[in-house]
């Protein structure tokens, strides 16, 4: 089975969260699309743990992790992450991790440039991580990139690494009047971090078809959100890669293959980090208590998230995006305290009401049309089947799974690996 778990709003939704649970089912897990930029929460036995580049699944040591060659990989951070892991009991082998030799090396140059554009940028700024993620895939697909598998021939390389220096050079010097980057430290970088990441690299689009031919559940992990994705995210504040469950085969390196199952992760209400379009957004007391509730404050870059209500027109469209044939909902928990929650059940722009999620400057000029529910204002996270949530909990469940049109399977009711409800 080919089963991926996908964001369906603007990330942040508790992916983490559900692969480390679903892993169990698995035989591998695999990240597809993006880099550091990412931060996934996981909460277990050994402790809380935030992953950045790591797939998920590298928390069950049964489980092989695989990063793929839709990823884009900051070496110097990966050692670190891996170090950090296995500092805290966690075992990580060439056993259970596997790197493809095709995906992109972050360098540092590419973290430089987006600090320095996000620096120019100031008021205007996309709201980056400034960790290199634009850049470098931008030097993918202008063919200036450097893959994992170079890192076996890095006297080879040496050539191209002067070709590529002596052009960003233009940039970081012509424009930012900052001071260049050399060959011989860029050489360094890829030979003091790709040594110790060597052993973990190899072919893994042949392993993952040989697997997927022997009928071993792979589990894709995305990055982000539906609306976050380059193409049909909120351009031009989305991330670089796509970040759309049908495009796991490809980043992971098994185009060919098709998914058995999506499943979509959404939170009981609303969160964003970065720049960008929000039209649920809360503010002032009422946006700086549901931030505090839910400890809305990024992974990665630990920036306070802005929030709102649930957002049924920005779901919809990307339980569409993702393909979702089911949904988890998480965090239902945080909304215990409300006495009325919140919910976006349409948009206004320009005056006319509409449910379908607009793009563009539409989306910029888009105003949430709310209704209220009422709260059940007690501690739920002790609640393990669908019938254990207060009445109104119920409803709340039931009038999201209705007004996106796809059936929520799971629903988290605390951080806890065990605090969920599955409806089966």
């Amino acid at each position: 089975m080919l089963n991926a778990i996908a964001g369906i709003n603007w990330g942040d939704e508790g992916k983490g969260r559900m692969v480390d649970l679903l892993s169990a089912q698995s035989d591998i897990v695999c990240r597809y699309q993006g880099g550091n930029n990412a931060g996934h929460t996981v909460i277990n036995h050994l402790g809380k743990f935030i992953l950045n580049l790591l797939p998920s699944g590298i928390l069950r040591p049964e489980v092989v992790n695989v990063m793929g060659n839709g990823m884009v990989i900051d070496l110097k951070h990966l050692c670190g992450e891996i170090k950090n892991l296995q500092e805290k009991g966690v075992v990580i082998t060439p056993d259970n991790l596997k790197i493809s030799d095709r995906a992109i090396i972050c360098m540092p140059y590419h973290v430089a440039e987006d600090a320095y554009e996000e620096e120019r940028l100031a008021g205007s700024a996309y709201g980056s991580t400034r960790r290199g993620i634009a850049y470098v895939y931008g030097d993918k697909y202008m063919k200036k990139g450097i893959r994992m598998g170079d890192l076996f021939d890095t006297a080879a390389i040496r050539e191209e690494v002067e070709r590529i220096v002596a052009w960003k050079n233009l940039t970081l010097t012509g424009v930012y009047k900052k001071e260049p980057v050399t060959a011989d430290d860029m050489m360094d970088y890829l030979n003091t971090y790709g040594e110790i990441l060597k052993p973990f690299i190899c072919d893994v689009s042949t392993y993952l078809d040989r697997a997927a031919a022997e009928g071993k559940n792979i589990l894709f992990e995305a990055q982000l959100g539906a609306l976050r994705d380059i193409d049909f995210g909120i351009y031009p504040y989305t991330s670089s890669s796509s970040t759309i469950a049908a495009y796991a085969p490809i980043g992971a390196g098994i185009p060919g293959r098709r998914l058995d199952y999506s499943l979509g992760i959404m939170k009981a209400y609303s969160s964003c980090v970065g720049a960008g379009p929000f039209t649920c957004e809360l503010f002032g007391e009422d946006g700086n208590a549901l931030r505090e509730a839910g400890g809305e404050y990024g992974a990665a870059t630990g920036r306070p998230r802005r929030v709102g209500g649930f957002d049924v027109v920005a779901s919809r469209y990307g339980c569409r995006m993702q393909g979702a044939d089911e949904i988890a909902l998480t965090k239902l928990d945080i909304l215990s305290y409300m006495k009325k929650i919140p919910v976006c059940v349409a948009y206004e722009v320009d005056g006319v009401r509409t449910e379908n999620f607009p793009t563009g400057t539409a989306l910029d000029r888009a105003k949430p049309v709310y209704t209220y529910f009422d709260g059940w204002n007690c501690d739920i996270s002790a609640a393990r089947t669908f019938e254990d949530l207060p009445e109104n909990a119920r409803k709340y469940v039931e009038y999201i799974e209705a007004a996106v049109g796809c059936r929520i399977r799971y629903i988290s009711v605390g951080a806890e690996r065990e605090a969920y409800i599955d409806r089966g």
